[in-house]
């Protein structure tokens, strides 16, 4: 079993559950603080540990012509400055082993993108800056190859790391979730994340953007809390259908309370 350790505040291997919560892109400075203030709110009247989440850039999307973000610096800069005002760990996906050096300066948590899980230089420059990195698991990856990926953390001097199911491929434009992998990867001893929304993606399912499931992201992630996980990755946004990116996959912010109860509800009773 992975020796527990912090994320800022935030406990890793702890009695409950922790969340990493927020919206997929930073569309703008100001909604990205909007919706940092409503989460640490719910977060305190829920009794969660949270970790605050959106992508500076958005590297992968369907269309050339899609929103990216505001790039790398000044996606740190508000992130950073959301850390510090408000008290919360922050997370942000990063790219390359240049864009690893400029985040660690503000982020708490690196996010490697489930793409570059099997990049040994973008993994390297991430666990060399002595953050905490939470690496993705490739949707064409079984659950035990995540132990290659573990092995190369260790091997970089990172024991700080998380290791995130987010769904597995399924045909064409279709994601599944075997909740057999969270099992099986915490039985090899790894901090297991599972990421409800991106699990209920369709991708490239409308052609010139990625669909989803998104009503069905709070079923998965009650499955998940009862199998037993460390951590539960959802994304939220204030309003889902005008989002600039993944929008039929994240969860209204009105709804992400109820669901937090709900959830921590399941492990407690699961556990």
């Amino acid at each position: 079993m992975f020796t527990p350790f912090h994320i800022g505040n935030v406990p890793v291997g702890g009695p409950a559950p922790f969340f990493i919560l927020g919206p997929c892109a930073l569309e703008s400075e100001e909604f990205a603080w909007d919706m940092a203030r409503s989460l640490k709110e719910i977060a305190g009247r829920t009794g969660i540990d949270f970790i605050f989440k959106a992508s500076f850039d958005k590297a992968n999307r369907t269309s050339v012509t899609s929103f990216r973000g505001p790039g790398p610096a000044e996606g740190c800069r508000i992130l950073g400055e959301i850390s510090k005002e408000l008290g919360v760990p922050v997370t942000t996906d990063i790219h390359n082993e240049a864009q690893a050096e400029l985040a660690a300066a503000h982020i708490d948590l690196l996010q490697i993108p489930a793409f570059l899980c099997r990049q040994t230089d973008l993994l390297e420059a991430a666990a060399k800056t002595g953050r905490a990195v939470n690496v993705k698991k490739g949707q064409f990856l079984a659950p035990w190859d995540t132990v290659n990926i573990a092995n190369k953390m260790r091997s970089f001097g990172c024991e700080s790391f998380l290791l995130t199911e987010r769904g597995t491929t399924f045909g064409y434009n279709n994601l599944v979730t075997d909740m057999r992998s969270l099992y099986w990867m915490r039985k090899e001893g790894l901090p297991v994340i599972f990421d409800a929304t991106h699990s209920v993606q369709r991708p490239g399912g409308l052609g010139g953007a990625t669909g989803g499931d998104g009503e069905l992201a709070p079923v998965l992630a009650r499955a998940a809390v009862a199998t037993g996980v460390d951590g539960v990755f959802m994304e939220v946004h204030s309003d889902p259908a005008n989002a600039l990116s993944d929008g039929p996959n994240q969860i209204p912010l009105e709804f992400i309370e109820d669901l937090l109860v709900k959830l921590i509800a399941i492990h407690h009773a699961s556990h």
